[in-house]
């Protein structure tokens, strides 16, 4: 019998994610979402999930706490002049527990390993595991990921990214990475009325640009709700909070479901990337809402949206956009919703992850 999704074979996967924050609500950013949908959309299907994530995640996704603690370490290391943070050693001692524990019996318990961290442990140590592993990129190259690649002459790593555009950025060093594109529950995230108001969401950082959409609705002469957490304190002290006010108002970091309704209740949501965006979580998910996306053509952006759904002006470009909000009010709320359903569903994605874990376990 078919499992929900259309898969007739359980799998069971050892799901890693970024020990750097919890995979629980409100998420701290679009990879931890990211991992909890596929966590749910997978055991949905009828695998067995085992999450490794940092400590308080949600338990109900299967969780395995990743051991994220530091080391005890002797006076003498802590004094030499090489001794890194104490964030970079617990994340290194929490993947080097978890890697050489797959490696000693991760086979008895596993059919396949997906890495979805940011590390590059669960690469350079992949080749001690007797089990498949994927590794999904989801971010522009590092230079410890791309060393942990090249360690080896023939990587056994399967490596998929998140957009054509990620792809393209690794090919030097990973040449035939998978495109399979990051997908969003679009029962979770509603069509919605729409509103008066333009919308704005996602962590509070330099490199997503909330005051340059701040300063785009007020030249476009629109209200604006920005919601997410606050990665960056002195960026948004310094560059956000001056312009707040005068129909530009932070709502805080919200959860799943206040977040949908906010974003089902605009008129459009601005994303303003100031760096090469690797997909773009908040674009499926205003799309999923049936609200049009007005932002910055960076990155994977141009790769989402349509014109029957979106508008793009050039990167960084704050009255261009601008000048494009009354064109992207205006655009038809279903064409994006069906956009949503057809080109970034969860439900999709999670498909194409089953194949692949089929086709590597043969």
């Amino acid at each position: 019998m078919s499992a929900p999704g259309g898969t007739s074979t359980s799998l069971r996967i050892a799901l890693i994610a970024s020990a750097r924050f919890p995979v629980r609500e409100p998420f701290a950013g679009g990879l931890e979402a990211h991992t909890w949908s596929l966590a749910k959309a997978l055991t949905d299907r009828g695998h067995r999930v085992r999450l490794f994530a940092a400590p308080g995640s949600d338990p109900a996704l299967g969780l395995r706490e990743l051991p994220v603690h530091r080391p005890v370490l002797s006076a003498a290391a802590r004094a030499d002049v090489s001794m890194p943070g104490a964030a970079w050693m617990a994340e290194h001692h929490a993947y080097l527990r978890l890697m050489l524990d797959l490696a000693r019996d991760g086979e008895r318990h596993f059919d396949v390993v997906h890495n979805n961290s940011l590390h590059h442990l669960p690469v350079a140590m992949a080749p001690a595991l007797r089990l498949p592993v994927v590794t999904t990129l989801h971010t522009p190259p590092t230079p410890w990921l791309e060393s942990a690649v090249q360690a080896q002459d023939d990587c056994p790593v399967t490596f998929t990214a998140v957009s054509a555009h990620t792809a393209r950025a690794w090919r030097a060093t990973v040449p035939a990475a998978r495109v399979v594109r990051n997908g969003v529950d679009t029962g979770l995230w509603p069509e919605g009325p729409g509103g008066s108001p333009l919308v704005w969401s996602g962590r509070l950082v330099p490199e997503k640009g909330p005051h340059l959409a701040v300063e785009a609705a007020r030249k476009a002469g629109r209200p604006l709700l920005l919601a997410g957490p606050v990665g960056d304190r002195r960026y948004f002290t310094e560059y956000v909070e001056p312009l707040l006010g005068d129909g530009a108002e932070y709502l805080g970091h919200l959860d799943r479901q206040a977040l949908a309704r906010l974003v089902g209740g605009a008129a459009a949501a601005l994303v303003t990337p100031c760096w090469d965006e690797p997909y773009g979580l908040v674009v499926a998910e205003a799309l999923a809402c049936g609200t049009p996306v007005c932002g910055f053509d960076r990155g994977a952006l141009g790769e989402i949206l349509t014109p029957e759904c979106g508008r793009l002006a050039p990167a960084g470009d704050a009255a261009a956009l601008a000048e494009l909000i009354p064109e992207a009010v205006r655009l038809d709320r279903r064409a994006a919703r069906q956009r949503a359903e057809r080109f970034c569903s969860l439900d999709a994605m999670a498909g194409r992850y089953t194949a692949l874990y089929e086709e590597l376990t043969a």
